[in-house]
Formats: structure tokens, sequence, C-alpha cells
């Protein structure tokens, strides 16, 4: 089975992406084939809305940007996939907003692939807002029709600096089940 994370942080290496890879590591760790994704440095602009991907039996936006398309095929080959953003004022990074808005429209107007895949998203901020982003990332799965287990508690964290998340002992612990769950839930709908 194939989990991909993607972190939504325009900065590498910093909380979000440690918490992504911390939940791969789970999921490698219980068999999966892993792929950790950072949108740092990719070009992938936000959706316009302009219903070409519905009209069209292609399986892609008609943006043309080079980061999209690889991305969100490899978002529809996983079996499970987890996304990751830092609160930004309140809210989900614009990056991973972009991503996610054009995934689902094509995914909607193409078959839905994502449909009954497994996934859940996870927030982290220096103070406060994860909870908005955390719901506001959730939404995305909802609506794609995908299975989202819980864990503990929210799937957040908190930390300003790079690595501040790792001395957020009750958010490592979060990240930690929420991977066994993914796996757990990955593998009964397998079965």
């Amino acid at each position: 089975m194939q989990a991909i994370a993607i972190s939504g942080s325009p900065r590498r290496n910093g909380n979000t992406d440690q918490l992504c890879q911390r939940c791969l590591a789970g999921l490698e760790a219980a068999g999966f084939s892993t792929r950790f994704e950072s949108l740092a440095g990719k070009r992938i602009a936000g959706c316009t809305g302009c219903g070409w991907c519905r009209k069209h039996d292609e399986d892609r936006c008609v943006i043309d940007d080079d980061d999209f398309l690889p991305l969100y095929r490899a978002m529809e080959e996983a079996d499970v996939i987890v996304v990751g953003s830092p609160v930004y004022f309140g809210s989900a990074t614009p990056e991973m907003m972009a991503l996610l808005d054009r995934a689902g429209y094509v995914a909607r107007g193409n078959g839905t692939p994502f449909s009954r895949k497994i996934g859940a998203p996870i927030a982290v901020a220096r103070r406060a807002g994860q909870n908005f982003t955390f719901a506001q990332l959730l939404y995305w799965f909802t609506i794609n029709d995908m299975v989202v287990p819980g864990s503990r508690y929210w799937n957040i964290a908190f930390g300003k600096d790079p690595g501040d998340v790792t001395e957020d002992a009750e958010g490592l612990a979060t990240i930690d089940r929420l991977a066994e769950n993914l796996a757990w839930v990955a593998q009964r709908l397998r079965d």
C-alpha cells in the first residue's frame, strides 16, 4: 500500500514537514511505501473555477503550471493521503489550498478517484488557529468522499521555530496514533 504526505509550508524542513514525515515513518513501519512532498518552491496556481476539468474527459487541469499534475497523479495513486499546513493568519497556506482546490475539482469532474481513500489533515501553529485550519483541511477529505480516522486528539501541534514541535509531546503522540489508525483502517479496508 502507498501513502503520501504533503506539507503545505512554503518553508522547507519546518514543523509541518517534520510532522508529515513523522506520520509517514509510522506508516512505513506498518509496511507502507511512503512518499513525502513539500510545496515549498513549487508553482501551483489557484483554481480559477473555469470548469474546464468537468467539461473535458482528460483527468487534468487546464492551468499550465509545472507542479500540479505530478502531485495530483501521486495523490491518485496513493491509498493514504495526509496533508499538513502551518497556520497562516488563521487558515491553511495559499499553497495548500491551491493544490487541494484544484485536485478536488479535477477529481470530482473525472470519476472521483479519491472516493474511499483514507486520509487526514495535520495543522501546526505557534499559538492559535489550529482548530480552524484542521477543520478547513478536513472538509476537503469529507467532500471527496474519503475515510478519515481520528486520533487521541485533533491532529494539531504547537511550534514556531523549526523543531519546536519536537517539544510538543502530546502533539507527537497524536501524530503517532494517527499513523497507527491510518494503517489500521487501510489494512482493514483492503481485506
